[in-house]
Order: C-alpha cells, then sequence, then structure tokens
C-alpha cells in the first residue's frame, strides 16, 4: 500500500495528524535514536507504519510484548508509536505506543473480558447504515455504535448511504432522528456522488475519520467515492435479505487527496459493548431527560406511579423498543462491569500468590538470597 499515491507531494507527519499531543508525550519518553510513526495497517504478526522516511514495516519489540498485559496495549490502526528503524532497512521495531487521543473499542469476542481496540485517535465516527432496505437499515444497532462512539472520545455521525436506491428519504431519517438526538445525519450517495460534500467538511489536513457499520452498507464504496478512485473493493449485495458480502478484511488507515484520513474497518458481525454508564446516558438522553422527570430517582420504569418514562410511552411520545434498546445495553454494561471488576480481583489474587510463592522459597532456600 502507498498512502501517498492519491498526492502531488509526499505528505508529512502533519498532514497525517501529529500535533503537540503527540509531541509531547514523545519528547516524555526520551527513548534514544527513535521517531514517531502513524500505524496505518495491521498484519498478521507486524504493522505496516507511516514515518518521515515514508512507509515501514514495523514488529513489536520484545520488551513492549513482554509487559503488555492486554490486546489494548498493543498498537491498533491509528495509533502513534515509537519506532527504531533497522539500518539499511524498510523495517522498524515498535517500542512504545502513545497515548491515545481517542479510540473505538468493543469488547473481544468470546468469553474474554477484554478490550478491542478498533482504530485510534479518530476525529470523527461515521456510522454508515444504508437506505436500501432489508437489515442493512437497523435503528437497534445504530443504538449500540452511538454508545461505543460516545466512549472512544470521538464525534458520531450518522451517514445513511443509498439515497439513491430509497423513495421515501424522510421516513428514516426521522426514524433515525428518534434515536440519534442532536447528532448530524447525512443522507448521501456514494454510487451516484449524492450528498458527499457533506460528508468531505469533516475532512481536512490532520483530521481522522473512521467508518463504521456491518457488511453491505457501503463503507468502502463511500471511501472510493471520496478518493475519486475505485482503490477499496466492493462487493454485490444479496437480493434476499439485503446483507453485503464482506470486502474490506483488515482494518487501514487511507489518505485522501484533498487531505485528511479515514479507516476502513470490516463489517462487524458481533458488536460487544465496551462502555460505561456515562456512554449509554449520552446515547440515550431522550430516555435521561424523561427519566428525571420521575416521581422516584431510583425509577425502574416498569410499574411505579409517575413513571415519566413510561407516561411518554404511553402518548407515543417514546418507541418502546427504544426503551427496551436501552433496558439491553444497560444490563450489557452492567455484566461487563461486573466481569472487569471480577477479572482485577482474581488477576491480584494469583499475582500475589506467585509472590507469596517466590517469597517462600526464598526463605527456605538460602542459595536463593
Amino acid at each position: 500500500m502507498n498512502i501517498a499515491s492519491n498526492h502531488s507531494r509526499t505528505p508529512n507527519l502533519q498532514d497525517i495528524g501529529w500535533n503537540s499531543f503527540f509531541q509531547k508525550s514523545y519528547r516524555a519518553l526520551q527513548i534514544p535514536d527513535t521517531m514517531p510513526a502513524r500505524v496505518i495497517t495491521e498484519l498478521k504478526d507486524a504493522f505496516q507504519v507511516y514515518t518521515e522516511c515514508g512507509e515501514l514495516t514495523a514488529a513489536v519489540s520484545g520488551r513492549m510484548r513482554h509487559f503488555a498485559e492486554s490486546e489494548e496495549r498493543y498498537p491498533a490502526v491509528g495509533d502513534w508509536v515509537v519506532i527504531k528503524r533497522l539500518n539499511n532497512e524498510r523495517k522498524a521495531v515498535i517500542h512504545a505506543v502513545l497515548p491515545r487521543k481517542s479510540k473505538f473499542s468493543r469488547k473481544v469476542a468470546g468469553e474474554r473480558t477484554e478490550e478491542q481496540i478498533v482504530s485510534a485517535n479518530i476525529d470523527t465516527v461515521f456510522i454508515v447504515s444504508a437506505m436500501d432496505g432489508g437489515r442493512n437499515f437497523n435503528l437497534r444497532r445504530i443504538e449500540r455504535y452511538l454508545t461505543l462512539a460516545w466512549s472512544s472520545g470521538a464525534t458520531p455521525v450518522v451517514v445513511l448511504n443509498k439515497v439513491d436506491l430509497c423513495t421515501d428519504i424522510d421516513t428514516p431519517v426521522h426514524e433515525v432522528e428518534t434515536v440519534a438526538p442532536g447528532i448530524s445525519i447525512h443522507p448521501v450517495s456514494a454510487r451516484e456522488k449524492i450528498g458527499l460534500d457533506a460528508l468531505t467538511a469533516y475532512l481536512g489536513r490532520g483530521k481522522t475519520t473512521a467508518f463504521l457499520g456491518s457488511s453491505g452498507v457501503g463503507k468502502s464504496a463511500l471511501i472510493n467515492a471520496l478518493l475519486g478512485v475505485e482503490r477499496q473493493k466492493t462487493g454485490e449485495v444479496r437480493g434476499d435479505d439485503r446483507m453485503g458480502r464482506h470486502t474490506t478484511t483488515r482494518r487501514e488507515l487511507i489518505i485522501l487527496p484533498g487531505g485528511g484520513m479515514v479507516i476502513d474497518t470490516p463489517g462487524m458481525r458481533e458488536i460487544q459493548m465496551w462502555a460505561g454508564e456515562e456512554d449509554l446516558q449520552a446515547a440515550f438522553q431522550d430516555i435521561e431527560m424523561l427519566a428525571g422527570q420521575c416521581r422516584f430517582s431510583d425509577c425502574s420504569h416498569n410499574t411505579e406511579s409517575g413513571c415519566a418514562v413510561k407516561a411518554a410511552i404511553a402518548r407515543g411520545a417514546l418507541d418502546p423498543s427504544r426503551l427496551e434498546s436501552f433496558r439491553k445495553l444497560q444490563r450489557e454494561i452492567d455484566y461487563l462491569a461486573y466481569r472487569e471488576e471480577h477479572g482485577t480481583r482474581l488477576y491480584e489474587k494469583l499475582r500475589w500468590k506467585k509472590v507469596a510463592k517466590l517469597v517462600k522459597e526464598i526463605k527456605h532456600n538460602p542459595k536463593n538470597r
């Protein structure tokens, strides 16, 4: 991949997001003979990074790998890292990940209670849905993405693609407005180049935007339209359920010819929560405002008298499915918090058990002293 393939000049670090925030952290580390680099792709056992010397293939140092206690301590696409370049080679070693300004995370798939960083140091999250019918338009999925987006520290924006295949634009836009109060919503068409100017307004020199959404909504097609070339592969959508095939197989940071960067991500079949109570409140501001009007501060919005949330549902001002979605995400977040706390206690217990065993060995074996 050539990050500068669509540019009349080679981009510098400032073009791809380097600023005083990262510069301060880099200087504080004081690791000699190093340079900063930004992760643009994740490979199997390595990373492609961009530096002031161009692109290099980099691997994590043995020391960093040894002290990395969890996956979130490893580099992710969009991260700024500290590298040492190998002499006369297009290769480097990553020694540290600089503090992140933002990160979009989800829980790793399966039973492990661990964070998986989808992308880092992003300014805007484009939550992409499609208006061609079927499961590509899913309000509950948008709510889930919004909750995670508020947790990221980036600004969420909803993009409704395939407006050219929709005969009634106002209805889906209004439906999204009910689940995304205060969020910018942009109906666009990647194929017909409709509404793209609204998206380019979020892009600019040093700005990074991540595209998130399920397969078939047209994330890669939108990036192709913004690039002006057919760079990302796009796939057909199945006619029976309007679901798309996975055409993006890895996360990748791409620089745009007019400035700014986008991060393309594979469609996510499983979006497990990695967020907190405050992120849920931000995504469900309407329910939070109504809850503040309930007679009881600990109202569960079930059978209590004076419940403003149930009253809103009764008069048709709140969709009952939105309250159910709120409760479902609340249960997931509560369970995640419990698993995290339990996992931390278990880790500390095992760690101190090892320490106690070592102390015991030293006491009973003078040679170890």
